[in-house]
């Protein structure tokens, strides 16, 4: 897992270490310090800590004035003993909201697995963004069928379309408009 680096292409075009409304304004990485690990598996440096023992992620690309943001993550989401989801919510999802953002695309390819608990957090999530939408892109097959187990499917959308997206071919705002467009037809608006 050290050798899996967060998608880096389009670091011409948004860096969240520089970003001051981010919540990861100022980091500062080392490529040769591995202080990251998901149980005994050390992670590449490069990714963020939100404050969860198993789930990492990286801001790939933040639009304030369209409202949306691309997010990647990787390691074990786990609800069920350490509620990532709240501290994801608390940590980041809350500070992005109060900066604008209300439509986050979520890359899951990197997800391993997923133990659900309540869907409290992804229905204040989804109450917090209004008329904004959360996709979920690429997750791994027995991921969403543990989403859509617990019911979290109202909240986060997946679908075919979704499962096998090819998103690193895409700038940002290219990935933004094809799931935009996507979901607005899904959702009939």
């Amino acid at each position: 897992m050290h050798e899996i680096e967060p998608f880096y292409s389009w670091r011409d075009d948004y860096i969240a270490s520089e970003d001051e409304r981010s919540p990861f304004f100022g980091m500062e990485y080392s490529e040769f310090e591995f202080d990251k690990k998901i149980y005994n598996f050390l992670l590449h440096p490069q990714w963020d800590d939100f404050g969860s023992h198993t789930l990492y992620l990286k801001v790939l690309y933040a639009d304030y004035d369209r409202g949306y943001a691309v997010i990647e993550l990787i390691g074990e989401w786990n609800d069920a003993i350490y509620n990532d989801v709240m501290m994801m919510k608390r940590e980041l999802i809350d500070v992005m909201i109060n900066a604008g953002i209300t439509q986050f695309v979520l890359i899951g390819e990197n997800v391993l697995n997923f133990h659900a608990s309540d869907d409290s957090y992804y229905e204040e999530w989804f109450q917090d963004i209004e008329d904004g939408w959360i996709a979920g892109v690429n997750f791994r097959p027995h991921v969403i069928e543990e989403f859509v187990r617990n019911q979290i499917d109202y909240y986060v959308s997946f679908g075919d379309y979704l499962n096998d997206f090819p998103w690193r071919t895409l700038k940002p705002k290219q990935l933004y408009h094809h799931i935009k467009e996507h979901l607005n037809r899904r959702l009939g608006m």
